[in-house]
């Protein structure tokens, strides 16, 4: 079946669904184009489950979050900021709450309440949004671009937005068309790689697999790179996770990781001489107990008997026996914890990928491509990337938004 439209949207995510909505809004007619069976399905996942948004800030400050693209994205920051995604939800009947950090998540805690809300936005006007059949193929004959999908349907429309996601969580359907798509049209791809991702770690830590640590220092350093950050850190089974190392992951990701060592301050609010107080004070209190039962107080229950083995002591020394060299082995471990990088983990581990379509082939403002005229991008398909927080779903929603205003234009 053949048919014709003002405007083809591959991929039904938040940017795709952001771009129908403010495309139909200018009048036009629009069909997006999902493979999945359902729309926003990688949102569904986003915040565990809760979605966190956007991050409630300014334009200036957001920018200061952006990995990659940080200049190419202050257009259409400043044109749709988080303000105004916020704004549009409330509009669409979705009540907003701000937590740690200025993440902003549904007061409901359910990520679901944002999608619907989103396809309600898409659909509000002339909008058709087709799920369950996967673009095979698409290029521009003459004036007109003509997709194909899966089910054998043709549309041919005049402008054709991209918007198909990266390479992350592969189960929710981003498995790289936009790449190719993008590359039949003539555009470049900076390679894709894992953005927000786990570090493994050449140490063992499997027995410390699941400890949570709040409020600690850490840091990535290796051949010419240093990068920090403070916060919340998880052990995995082989390396490790959580806000601080998936931020770190992203800034990371592309340097020469040989020799490269992550280190933890285990009591950063501390300097060594206040913390060796505080030592001598619990080896005072635990004067009689072995070494394995006197550190309860300074370290979580599990990470005791890891710290003891990499200080290389006995835990079955009696604290009254520990000597001053043995304390101060058992210091520099509570400053910096340190651990040997082998990798940041593949794509597929991802929660967002670097890299997509070179931003030097696309309009800033527009996001119109500079090769392709009425081809648009928009989303993780574009090489841009930022920390957790809400930025990575807010940078999806201003793309779009700005994609889709630019084509309904």
């Amino acid at each position: 079946m053949k048919s014709q439209k003002d405007i083809v949207i591959i991929g039904a995510g938040a940017s795709g669904l952001a771009a129908a909505g403010k495309a139909a809004e200018k009048g036009k007619t629009v069909v997006v184009l999902e493979r999945n069976e359902k729309s926003g399905k990688k949102l569904y996942i986003t915040g565990k489950g809760r979605c966190n948004l956007t991050n409630r800030c300014e334009p200036r400050d957001f920018l200061s979050n952006v990995i990659n693209g940080g200049k190419f994205l202050q257009s259409c920051l400043y044109r749709f900021p988080p303000s105004y995604t916020m704004e549009l939800f409330e509009k669409l009947g979705v009540r907003l709450k701000t937590e740690r950090g200025n993440r902003v998540f549904p007061e409901s805690d359910k990520s679901s309440d944002i999608i619907k809300a989103l396809v309600r936005y898409a659909t509000a006007h002339d909008t058709e949004l087709i799920l369950n059949d996967r673009v095979v193929k698409a290029q521009k004959k003459a004036e007109f671009f003509e997709v194909h999908t899966e089910s054998g349907n043709v549309y041919l429309c005049e402008k054709l937005i991209i918007a198909c996601g990266g390479k992350s969580y592969p189960s929710t359907g981003s498995s790289g068309d936009g790449y190719v798509f993008a590359t039949c049209f003539g555009h470049s791809v900076v390679k894709p790689i894992a953005a927000l991702a786990p570090i493994r770690l050449k140490s063992r830590v499997a027995d410390i697999e699941g400890l949570s640590l709040k409020n600690v220092s850490v840091k990535a350093a290796g051949q010419g790179f240093s990068e920090s950050g403070f916060g919340e850190l998880l052990f995995t089974s082989d390396g490790v996770s959580g806000p601080v190392p998936l931020t770190l992951s992203s800034r990371i990701n592309r340097k020469n990781l040989n020799g490269a060592k992550l280190t933890i301050d285990l009591k950063p609010a501390l300097d060594e001489d206040k913390l060796d107080s505080r030592v001598l004070s619990d080896f005072k209190k635990y004067s009689n107990k072995q070494l394995k039962n006197a550190l309860f107080d300074l370290l979580p229950r599990s990470l005791v008997p890891f710290i003891i083995e990499y200080c290389g002591l006995d835990g079955d020394t009696f604290v009254n026996s520990v000597t001053r060299q043995q304390r101060e082995r058992l210091l520099r471990a509570l400053k910096g914890l340190a651990f040997e990088i082998d990798s940041v983990y593949d794509v597929e581990h991802a929660i967002v990928t670097s890299g997509g379509v070179s931003l030097k082939e696309v309009n800033p403002s527009t996001m119109e491509s500079k090769i392709v005229e009425g081809l648009y991008f928009a989303g993780e398909t574009l090489d841009v990337d930022a920390v957790t927080g809400g930025f990575n779903i807010q940078i999806a929603l201003s793309t779009g938004f700005a994609a889709g205003e630019s084509a309904g234009g």
